[in-house]
């Protein structure tokens, strides 16, 4: 079974979450200690999606 790093979408820094090929991820708040973002994420079979919602 694979396991590796979530890597951040904006920095490409790697972040403190590691996840499972087998891992689903659903609206997760993920954050970047390296660039000190947050970003909205879906992950399905280690592929990683950005979440992009409309500023109230």
């Amino acid at each position: 079974m694979k396991n590796r790093w979530i890597m951040c979408p904006c920095c490409k820094g790697k972040t403190r979450i590691k996840i499972r090929e087998d891992t689903e991820l659903y609206k997760f708040p993920l954050f970047c200690p390296k660039c000190k973002r947050a970003q909205i994420i879906n992950v399905q079979q280690l592929k990683v999606t950005v979440i992009t919602e409309p500023d109230a």
